[in-house]
């Protein structure tokens, strides 16, 4: 069981509750398909990506980065038992679905992007590690950007702390 300090679990907490799921799921998307270009081959079905007016007025694009940040509420609402809130989604990647558990390894985008895809039924390709890292990149500078002074250090941390449990989460039917 993870052990969260009351600023962490105050922090997480704010940190949603503020955030415009709309704006900052989207922007992060966007940014990284328009930073590395490359990425955009994984969002093929999503229509036109041609140029940052395009892909920042995309519907499907903004869509899916609101879908992203929204499938992480589960865990925000049971912070104390985020292992067994994602026990069903574990058990369906490992069992049924037989996701790679290196999908599960490397970052939170990662298991976001894979578990929430199929909970909202969105057809998205499973993305190769460092586009995964890309993307989360993005939605941090993105955050970062919205809070200014107020992301510190200590704010990205539990930040980062609690992605690290729900990616624990997800990926513990392979351990």
């Amino acid at each position: 069981m993870v052990e969260w300090t009351d600023f962490e679990r105050d922090t997480i907490k704010k940190l949603f509750e503020n955030m415009n799921y709309e704006e900052v799921g989207p922007a992060a998307l966007a940014r990284c398909l328009i930073v590395y270009p490359w990425t955009q081959r994984y969002f093929g079905n999503f229509g036109n990506l041609y140029n940052a007016v395009a892909i920042t007025t995309n519907p499907l694009i903004a869509k899916h980065g609101t879908v992203i940040l929204h499938g992480l509420d589960r865990a925000v609402k049971n912070m104390d038992n985020i292992k067994e809130t994602y026990t069903e989604l574990s058990e369906l990647h490992s069992e049924k679905l037989h996701v790679d558990p290196d999908n599960f390894r490397v970052n939170w985008m990662n298991c976001v992007i894979i578990v929430f895809t199929d909970c909202f039924n969105v057809n998205v390709k499973c993305f190769p590690t460092l586009v995964l890292q890309l993307l989360s990149d993005c939605l941090t500078i993105v955050l970062a950007s919205k809070l200014g002074p107020a992301f510190t250090g200590d704010v990205q941390a539990a930040f980062q702390k609690f992605l690290g449990v729900v990616v624990s989460a997800l990926g513990r039917q392979y351990h």
